[in-house]
């Protein structure tokens, strides 16, 4: 390399995160700088020579100097070239990449890169959609030739809110072939086009009522009040816990409109891309003058490489998005209000490389831009709730009632037990209780919801001789294996793995003594079964849809379904916790969980808390309407504290008492964890590994932190490979990154495809 860049030719000297999933160099690798790239600039991605075979490999400009700092300048390599496909890390967002990689103890150029959409790495072009509408004061039409006219009758017979219309349907409605008597129409002033995004095309209908919204009550305007004026004044931390129906979406609506009244810029973060078209309406409902940049996986390259360029040049009034959106290019200087809703929510959680939580990267985000950020949630995480009430770093804001013409629902705790005594057949799943408010829902024409947090038939299967011992499971992981039904709920069956994804046909009979075999547990298909069995009205086409990741293979699925549950075509949505959060249906009268219990049993000292909001979260659909609605919750435990106080609606009390209980044991957030995972075909090696690891933290960590393993993972065996894993729990955040910065440094959790850092883990399985 030196031969091709003599000396002189010497621009100065970068540090490069090069894009690789090694550790080596937290802090980057010294490039000598080209002439010819002078202009260099942080954040941009370039090619640089690599390893021995100086293969090129991408890599970020971390930061400029002058000097090669210890490194002998002569030994140095030297940039190749700028990467001209594809696009760098605004400069402004380098500081947040850094801080996400030293906290989460990630391999910067990964970091770098998870905050950059591959399309918008690749350069992947746009998409827009051409959207017609008539305009407001039409010219009197004369001389239009046929086509004309019907192309004029076809969009003025569509309702306001479905206007302006898509070209293609607009042509499809007017049984036009061609664009001519549109672009005719067009320059004649007939018609007006606006040029949209197919995102904001999606979004065009704003959720009824939005568009006139009611005055604030005392509590909301208090509430505006108050966070409204610490808009612009630097950094601050507020905690909205508000009731489900509590009216939590107008405050953050209000706070929005102060900051873009000012010239600023909003950043909206939703769990679930599931929920992003919901509030996008609402959004652009609300604000039909500003620009709505929205990001998140569903999109496609073009749409999102689209999304993301409005943000970064500033053209976007709001950036709404799931997790990954946290990285939205916002100017610093424009960015005024971070709101993260339903902030309590897992899905906020990145589970790959670099292992980020949205909301605390948000918090950080706020910090580094000196704005203010609003964490809203019925049910607020505990670490958010500890950070309000115990160390004060954040600003409590409660709203106790539901909004104007909204009651909380009442909730029925039923002892699944008891029911099955009083069953005529053992066999059903939905016990007396909620089959007499499905039947007098049913009878009213209202509309049900019903959770069940597992998705498949069967969860277990098992040999019917009792002296056989066989269980289907995984030959890859150490869990069962579940029954699934492919196509119509009656046919054909199937197990799958639910780590590994294997899939196997069902075995007719016991592989080890040829009896019959039993199909035990539960899940959202053999309750979709059941349903249709016992009420016929049910299986009417669109009566009833499921909902999990099984019957919607795409977004389109998802939303159909919703869109017809809003619309009140369909009576009954079953589902999993992908139906808990984030509908508003006035007509929804009944909900029914149908086991409380699925997340209570496991290994994981957070199964109390999530079983606590996912009843509280599927609750607040409910009574959303004229009526308040009722609410069953079977379960095995009724005595449990998360079960009975999510019926009460008491989440102070629950929060109370849980942290009391973390605090004896210094659990989060009364402490800090750190969780490592080392995996290996071999069980031997994993298990050395795993005791290396633990007794060299163990002589690094200070008297106040504990290290506890290494012991098997819940599941030890995933994918043919055995898991063992070490905690370390700190007193503070500070204590557990100085540890486990100084373990990184000396290359302990190398080599990073069989060892993984989980810092502030929400699976412990």
């Amino acid at each position: 390399m030196a031969l091709l860049f003599p000396q002189e030719a010497n621009a100065g000297y970068a540090r490069i995160a090069v894009e690789r999933g090694f550790d080596r160099y937290p802090d980057g690798l010294t490039y000598a700088i080209p002439t010819e790239l002078s202009d260099l600039e942080i954040g941009e991605r370039v090619m640089v020579p690599l390893g021995r075979g100086d293969a090129p490999t991408p890599g970020y400009v971390i930061d400029r100097s002058d000097s090669p700092g210890t490194r002998d300048p002569d030994a140095l390599k030297w940039i190749l070239r700028r990467d001209g496909s594809a696009h760098g890390l605004p400069a402004e967002l380098m500081s947040l990449a850094k801080w996400v990689s030293r906290y989460y103890q990630a391999p910067l150029g990964l970091t770098v890169s998870a905050m950059l959409p591959s399309a918008v790495r690749r350069g992947v072009g746009t998409v827009k959609r051409r959207m017609l509408d008539v305009p407001e004061n039409p010219e009197p039409t004369t001389g239009t030739t046929a086509k004309q006219k019907a192309v004029l009758k076809a969009i003025t017979s569509l309702p306001a809110q479905e206007r302006p219309v898509e070209l293609n349907r607009l042509k499809q409605l007017s049984g036009i072939r061609t664009n001519g008597p549109v672009d005719r129409l067009l320059r004649d002033g007939h018609l007006v086009e606006h040029r949209r995004t197919e995102i904001e095309a999606q979004w065009n209908t704003p959720v009824p009522g939005e568009l006139t919204p009611d005055e604030p009550t005392t509590t909301q305007q208090g509430i505006i009040d108050h966070i409204g004026g610490t808009l612009g004044d630097g950094f601050s931390t507020h905690l909205l816990h508000g009731v489900t129906g509590s009216g939590k979406t107008e405050v953050y609506i209000r706070l929005i409109e102060q900051v873009l009244a000012g010239g600023g810029m909003a950043l909206v973060l939703v769990p679930e891309i599931a929920l992003t078209p919901q509030t996008g309406a609402r959004l652009i409902g609300r604000f039909p003058g500003k620009r709505v940049a929205v990001l998140h996986s569903g999109l496609t390259a073009a749409q999102r490489h689209q999304q993301w360029s409005l943000a970064a040049g500033g053209d976007a009034d709001i950036v709404l998005g799931a997790r990954s959106a946290v990285f939205a290019p916002i100017p610093t200087e424009r960015l005024g209000l971070i709101v993260v809703d339903e902030e309590h929510d897992s899905s906020y959680k990145q589970e790959t490389v670099p292992r980020y939580h949205g909301r605390d990267v948000a918090i950080r985000r706020a910090q580094l831009a000196g704005c203010t950020i609003v964490l809203g949630s019925a049910t607020p995480a505990l670490e958010s709730w500890w950070n309000a009430t115990r160390r004060g770093v954040a600003t409590l804001h409660s709203m106790p009632q539901r909004a104007p013409g909204l009651t909380l629902p009442s909730v029925r705790v039923v002892d699944l037990v008891d029911e099955r005594r009083n069953q005529e057949r053992s066999s059903e799943l939905i016990g007396p209780t909620m089959s007499h408010a499905i039947r007098r829902t049913l009878d009213l024409d209202a509309q049900i919801l019903l959770l069940l947090n597992r998705r498949g038939y069967s969860s277990y299967i098992t040999c019917t001789n009792r002296t056989c011992g066989w269980v289907l499971r995984c030959e890859h992981c150490d869990v069962s294996m579940v029954e699934h039904r492919s196509g119509e709920v009656r046919t054909g069956s199937y197990v799958r793995c639910h780590q590994c994804e294997t899939a196997i046909r069902l075995p007719s009979a016991c592989p080890d003594c040829s009896r019959g075999i039993a199909k035990l547990g539960l899940g959202t298909q053999r309750i979709e079964q059941e349903l249709v069995d016992r009420w016929p009205e049910l299986a009417e086409p669109g009566a009833l849809h499921r909902v999990d990741s099984d019957s919607m293979s795409t977004m389109q699925d998802f939303h159909e379904a919703l869109g017809d549950f809003t619309a009140g075509r369909t009576r009954l949505l079953l589902g999993t916790q992908m139906i808990a959060k984030g509908l508003d249906v006035p007509g929804v009268r009944l909900v029914g969980v149908i086991n409380a219990d699925t997340a209570a049993g496991l290994p994981d000292f957070r199964a109390s808390e999530r079983t606590f909001q996912l009843i509280s979260q599927v609750t607040g659909r409910c009574g959303r309407g004229s009526g308040a609605g009722t609410v069953v919750v079977q379960t095995l435990d009724p005595e449990s504290r998360a079960i009975t106080l999510a019926a009460k609606h008491d989440y102070v009390t629950f929060a109370e008492q849980e942290l009391t209980d973390r605090q004896a044991i210094r659990l989060p957030p009364a402490g800090r964890l750190g969780r490592i995972v080392v995996k290996d075909p071999r069980h031997e090696h994993a298990e050395a590994d795993a005791r290396r690891i633990a007794d060299q933290l163990g002589r690094m960590a200070a008297e106040d932190t504990r290290v506890r393993g290494p012991a098997p993972c819940p599941i030890a065996r995933i994918a043919d490979s055995f898991r063992f894993q070490v905690e370390v729990i700190a007193p503070s955040a500070s204590r557990l990154q100085a540890l486990l910065g100084e373990a990184r440094q000396q290359l302990l959790f190398e080599p990073s495809n069989r060892i993984s850092v989980d810092v502030d883990p929400q699976s412990l399985l």
